[in-house]
């Protein structure tokens, strides 16, 4: 299992995952599931991955082979024209890729293949815009009605969105709010663990922005964990004591 969350803002679009992919008694493993393709100048596409390692690496190894191709005749990712393409290729790559695992005999039911994406960016000419994958190749787009898309183990950290997200917010508001989400799903189930990647694209940059992995050790994580903790005590001490009607 993995966290995965994407927030549509103002001023960009926040990206951040979890590392972990195995969590068993004694053996935890972790790996990166964050991939960025970037053409100064032209654009920036972030994507995350939630679900079977081996799909979503194999999709990955793909986009970025197909990029060294040179044949104008295959669509590629430095080559489409707008987000929505971008989003078409990707979703086309992951169904082809379940496909094969499944045509070559592997074991294991569907299910056992499959991976849900988390696709960002901007592409020159065109305006920030955010998709989510699904297995089957479909995809929806953020909007008004859904600015943040999450997936895999995505409801311990959920309320704090649906309380706290505002479109409005910066990035330091943004890494603020997406690690007191992530704390709550790390304490709430084992398969989420540190650290995490993250990834802020600043809107019409066409570029990579800011950059970076916290580490179990973040100093500024510990103190953002134990602020969050001591101020769900205080209030919910706030709160008046029950009384039968």
């Amino acid at each position: 299992m993995t966290y995965c969350v994407g927030l549509m803002l103002d001023a960009g679009i926040m990206f951040m995952s979890d590392t972990r992919t195995n969590a068993g008694l004694d053996n935890i493993s972790s790996f990166g599931k964050t991939a960025i393709w970037d053409e100064p100048g032209d654009r920036c596409l972030t994507l995350m991955a939630a679900g079977n390692l081996a799909t979503t690496q194999a999709v990955v190894s793909l986009i970025n082979e197909r990029s060294k191709s040179h044949d104008d005749r295959k669509p590629e990712i430095f080559k489409v024209p707008s987000m929505f393409q971008a989003a078409t290729l990707i979703a086309d790559t992951l169904r082809e890729v379940i496909a094969n695992q499944r045509g070559s005999g592997q074991s294991g039911s569907d299910s056992a293949f499959r991976a849900t994406l988390i696709l960002g960016g901007q592409i020159a000419g065109g305006p920030p815009r955010m998709f989510m994958i699904y297995p089957e190749g479909n995809f929806i787009e953020a909007g008004a009605d859904t600015p943040y898309f999450q997936i895999g183990e995505t409801k311990y950290g959920r309320p704090i969105l649906v309380r706290a997200y505002d479109r409005t917010m910066g990035f330091e508001e943004a890494m603020k709010l997406l690690l007191v989400s992530f704390d709550s799903t790390l304490k709430a189930n084992l398969s989420v663990g540190m650290p995490l990647d993250y990834h802020f694209y600043e809107t019409d940059s066409l570029s990579k922005g800011r950059v970076g992995r916290i580490e179990a050790d973040n100093a500024y994580f510990d103190t953002i964990s134990t602020g969050w903790g001591d101020a769900l005590k205080t209030a919910l001490d706030s709160l008046p004591a029950y009384k039968d009607a």
